[in-house]
């Protein structure tokens, strides 16, 4: 389903308006948080009571833990309170909280005594830190984290970064988070995920009505959505599906084009034409004799001093035979082709496998001038743009009339293209590829163990929570670039294509990882597992035309 990710600053703005528009008492909400923390806490450890060392703060995070850690006194827990900074400098709630517990008989220390527990509530820090944590804070965090208590944390792990998962200073390693209203960020990139451990998001009185007319940037998808694929139309052809023009693969890196044209099918796309080298030709017609093949002879660059790259007799025919230097067979002019193939087409993709020689570039300018088509540039097509200041004049500008055209670069090829380091990348993941997308007006798919999708209009953004470690392999991205041109065939819109094709391909992923484990998929495994990460979507319709039936 459909689910929100948000920043510190729009989650604040969140709780602002709950509370002054919907007249929800802050601690109200306090209180429901610290209620469905114990819940979430005795799901996971049990409800027989046992000791507790509560650590907090003195922002509202505190509070919430002190809230938490009454709840499990007054259930039977021996619980020990810690409260880490100057009591004078505690927001009101969490005074109030503190006024609370000593009501009911509480001590509140100042400094954590031992590690002798068996659950650590950590509510040091909530998610609006943003400096490194030091002294006696950075002291409670390496104490907690050299417990052997099962450590649960209040809304954040504290020290992990809310917008951008960065380690500040240090940071609690969490078995157990629970959050409020909606996941954020830093809970989900790198590396604030690794310290998160089990994620648990729950409503306490925080909804999408509180976003009034402002909401978040950032959206996901997880488990089973009914609104990934489109619906198949009962009385369609072949031609209604789709047809996809792939211009992939050169002589010596065959196996993209192999992969991004079963990609392509098995996302569903009902015709695929195959633009490649002619050493391809017998790979393709023995491994997919669906698809249309349209090879030309991989001309060395010193053949094509002075003039095209592709010459009268580029293009091999059905009997074209390279023989050195020569071409023998039918032939016909390239670029007539394909013109016609183009014509033919509903989507275009260019780049996996075709290298960066003078006839890619080539193919990439004609792709990029001579139509308005849904176009997916990838791998050597992104190196080719990184290279040539009028190439991605020339995509901005087609991206300015309306065309939809999604770029695809894994983290080393968006940085050269952005013009950055791969760790400045890695480290602004979720700006970079916004300004990028902006810059260059089209979609930027940015690939990394956290794939982001940003769209020109800076509307909304995807981050991608599908997929694992085994899909860092090779082909993995040909696979991803067949599938999304797949969906741009079959008239998907281009932000909503891409984010799609990214999710199915990270949980076709994860389908692979289960049969073959993360360490020994491949490429080829992920294609297999592209039907059922589909038929989960389908289990879902089908479910809601029985219950609409009913």
């Amino acid at each position: 389903m459909k689910q929100y990710l948000v920043t510190a600053s729009e989650m604040k703005r969140y709780d602002a308006n709950t509370i002054e528009q919907y007249h929800m008492p802050p601690l109200l909400l306090m209180e429901r948080a610290a209620l469905v923390t114990v819940e979430e806490l005795q799901r996971a450890r049990g409800t027989v009571p046992c000791r507790v060392l509560v650590v907090a703060g003195t922002g509202n995070n505190g509070g919430d833990g002190l809230a938490v850690g009454r709840l499990l006194m007054l259930s039977g827990y021996e619980v020990t309170f810690v409260l880490t900074g100057s009591e004078d400098r505690c927001t009101r709630e969490t005074a109030r909280q503190l006024i609370i517990l000593r009501a009911y008989g509480a001590e509140i220390f100042s400094t954590i005594k031992d590690c002798e527990y068996d659950i650590v509530i950590d509510a040091l820090f909530g998610i609006g830190l943003s400096r490194p944590a030091k002294g006696a804070y950075a002291d409670a965090i390496r104490l907690i984290n050299g417990c052997r208590a099962y450590v649960c944390s209040v809304d954040i792990p504290s020290g992990v970064h809310a917008d951008t998962g960065e380690v500040m200073g240090c940071a609690v390693q969490a078995d157990l988070t629970v959050t409020y209203g909606f996941r954020k960020l830093g809970q989900i990139l790198y590396p604030g995920c690794a310290y998160t451990g089990a994620l648990v998001c729950r409503g306490m009185g925080i909804d999408g009505r509180s976003f009034l007319s402002t909401e978040p940037y950032w959206y996901t998808y997880s488990g089973r959505d009914n609104d990934v694929l489109l619906q198949r139309r009962p009385d369609g052809n072949k031609g209604t599906f789709g047809k996809a023009l792939l211009i992939v693969g050169n002589s010596e890196i065959g196996g993209a084009a192999l992969l991004a044209v079963k990609s392509a099918f098995r996302i569903g796309t009902g015709m695929v034409k195959v633009v490649t080298a002619v050493q391809n030709r017998e790979i393709l017609q023995q491994s997919v004799p669906e698809a249309m093949l349209l090879t030309y002879l991989v001309r060395h660059e010193m053949l094509c001093d002075g003039g095209s790259a592709w010459g009268d007799a580029a293009l091999c025919g059905e009997a074209g035979v390279h023989d050195g230097n020569s071409l023998q067979g039918e032939t016909d002019g390239f670029m007539a082709k394909m013109e016609e193939a183009v014509a033919w087409a509903d989507a275009i993709l260019i780049g996996p496998g075709t290298g960066v020689g003078r006839q890619a570039k080539e193919l990439l300018t004609f792709c990029l001038t001579r139509s308005m088509l849904p176009l997916v540039i990838d791998a050597d097509g992104i190196n080719l743009l990184a290279e040539d200041s009028k190439l991605q004049e020339a995509l901005s500008d087609r991206g300015r009339q309306g065309r939809t055209i999604v770029l695809t670069p894994h983290l080393g090829e968006f940085a050269r293209l952005y013009g950055c380091s791969v760790m400045q990348a890695k480290a602004h993941l979720t700006e970079y590829p916004r300004e990028l997308a902006a810059r260059l007006k089209c979609t930027v798919v940015c690939k990394d163990a956290r794939t982001v999708v940003a769209g020109k209009d800076n509307r909304q953004g995807y981050l991608n929570t599908t997929g694992n470690s085994g899909m860092a392999t090779a082909g993995a991205g040909d696979v991803l670039a067949g599938m999304l041109t797949g969906l741009l065939a079959q008239k998907m819109p281009g932000e909503e294509a891409a984010a799609a094709a990214v999710y199915l391909h990270g949980t076709a992923g994860d389908i692979a990882a289960q049969r073959e484990t993360e360490m020994c998929m491949t490429a080829t495994d992920i294609i297999a597992a592209i039907k059922d990460a589909a038929l989960l979507q389908d289990a879902v319709k089908e479910t809601e035309s029985k219950a609409a039936r009913k």
